[in-house]
C-alpha cells in the first residue's frame, strides 16, 4: 500500500497570539542576515531564506521582470538550502519532547519567504505558525507599547551612587525593574561605552524595551489578580527604572515612555561624595588610560579647558582619584540641572539618605520607602 503524507495545516496567527506562543516555542526569522542584524524580535533565531545578495537579486527580478521570474530564481536558491534549514530547525527544537514540535515563522510582510519556509517545515512534520503581516506588524505592536501608562518609579542619585546595582538588587528581591542601560549596552555618560557590548540599533533597542514592558504587564496582571484574591492592595506592582537622559549613548528612550519617567516620583539616593568617588574610581579606573583620556576629551567643551587639563594630568600621573574627583564634580552639576528640569514638581523627589554605596542595603531602603515590603 503506498505511503501517503498529509501535511498539517499551517496556521496564520495575529501578533498577540504569535508573541504568546513565542514565550515557549522557537521563533524563526527568515529575513536576510542584514535585516536580522539591524533589528529582530528578541530571542528570534536567524534562519535566512536568502542571503543579502540573493534577496537583492530576487527583489530586482520581481520589480523589473515579473513575479514568476522572481519565484523561479528564489526556488533555485531555496532548493540548495532545504536540508540545511531543516537540520538547523531540528537543532533549535531538540529539547522539545512533544510528538509534533512547534515553530513560529515570520518574514518582513508575512509573504512568500515565510510561506516557503513554513511549507518546507510543515512538509517535514513540524507544527508551523506564521505571523500575519510579518515583522512589519510586530514593529507596529512595539511602538504601541510605549503609549501605554505604566506605574513607573524612578531611582535617582548622583553619578557613582550605584543605581544600576540597586536596580538589580530590587529585581533579585522579586520587584519589577527594567535596566535601560543594560538594554542599551551603555552606562549613559561619556564613559558609558567602556566595557560594554556594541550598542543595538535604535530599532532593536525599542524591540528589547517593548519585550521588557510586555513581561512587566504580564507579571503586573498576575500580581493584581493575587492581590484581589488575598484582599491585599500592597501586593500591587510598581515598575522601577533608573533615572536617565533621553539619550543613552547612540539610542534614545522612546519619547512617550520617557515623558512618563520625567513626570513620576523619584526616589533619590543621597550618598556622600567621597563614597561615590571611591565607587566610581573602582568601576572605571580599571580601563586603559587612552580610553579614559578619549572620554574626557569628548566632554571638554562642557567640562572646560582647565578642568579637562587637570583631569588628564592627574590621570597621566596615576592619580586616579584626583582625576575622577574633577569628573564627579562636573557630573554632579550636570545631574542637578537635569533633576531641576523635570516636569514633575519638586515634591515628587524624595531623598533617601544612605551612608555608602551598598546595593543590598540601599535596595531595602528603596523598597521600604515605596511601602512594598
Amino acid at each position: 500500500m503506498p505511503c501517503t503524507f498529509v501535511p498539517m495545516a499551517i496556521a496564520r496567527i495575529t501578533i498577540e497570539e504569535f508573541l504568546t506562543l513565542a514565550q515557549s516555542n522557537p521563533v524563526l526569522d527568515v529575513r536576510s542576515p542584514g535585516e536580522y542584524f539591524h533589528a529582530h524580535i528578541p530571542g528570534a533565531i536567524s534562519l535566512p531564506l536568502f542571503t543579502d545578495e540573493e534577496r537583492k537579486i530576487v527583489g530586482t527580478a520581481y520589480k523589473q521582470e515579473s513575479k514568476e521570474k522572481a519565484i523561479k530564481i528564489g526556488l533555485k536558491y531555496f532548493g540548495k538550502k532545504m536540508v540545511k534549514m531543516v537540520d538547523e530547525v531540528e537543532g533549535a527544537t531538540k529539547n522539545d519532547s512533544s510528538e509534533k514540535k512547534t515553530v513560529l515563522v515570520h518574514c518582513w510582510r508575512g509573504g512568500m519567504r515565510s510561506a516557503g519556509v513554513a511549507w518546507l517545515l510543515d512538509l517535514y512534520g513540524f507544527k508551523v505558525y506564521t505571523l500575519v503581516g510579518g515583522y512589519k506588524v510586530y514593529r507596529k505592536w512595539v511602538l504601541q507599547q510605549f503609549d501605554q501608562k505604566y506605574p513607573v518609579t524612578v531611582i535617582g542619585g548622583y553619578t557613582g551612587s550605584g543605581k544600576t546595582e540597586v536596580l538589580h538588587a530590587l529585581s533579585a528581591k522579586g520587584f519589577s525593574t527594567i535596566d535601560l542601560e543594560g538594554l542599551a549596552h551603555h552606562k549613559g555618560s561619556a564613559f558609558g561605552a567602556l566595557g560594554q557590548l556594541p550598542q543595538p540599533s535604535q530599532e532593536h533597542f525599542e524591540n528589547k524595551l517593548a519585550k521588557a514592558l510586555m513581561t512587566f504587564n504580564q507579571v503586573h496582571r498576575l500580581k493584581q489578580e493575587e492581590s484581589v484574591q488575598q484582599n491585599n492592595v500592597n501586593l500591587a506592582s510598581v515598575l522601577f527604572v533608573e533615572d536617565e537622559s533621553q539619550r543613552i549613548g547612540t539610542v534614545n528612550i522612546p519619547l512617550t515612555f520617557f515623558k512618563q519617567m520625567r513626570e513620576t516620583k523619584v526616589l533619590f539616593l543621597d550618598i556622600p561624595f567621597d563614597e561615590r568617588l571611591t565607587f566610581i574610581t573602582a568601576q572605571y579606573g580599571q580601563f586603559e588610560k587612552e580610553k579614559l583620556v578619549n572620554a574626557i576629551i569628548r566632554i571638554k567643551k562642557k567640562l572646560g579647558g582647565l578642568e579637562t587639563k587637570n583631569a588628564i594630568h592627574a590621570l597621566v600621573e596615576d592619580d586616579i582619584y584626583a582625576c575622577f574627583r574633577v569628573l564627579l564634580h562636573y557630573y554632579d552639576k550636570l545631574y542637578q540641572k537635569g533633576l531641576m528640569r523635570r516636569e514633575a514638581p519638586a515634591s515628587m523627589i524624595q531623598k533617601i539618605f544612605c551612608k555608602k554605596v551598598d546595593a543590598q542595603n540601599n535596595a531595602e531602603c528603596i523598597a521600604k520607602q515605596s511601602i512594598l515590603l
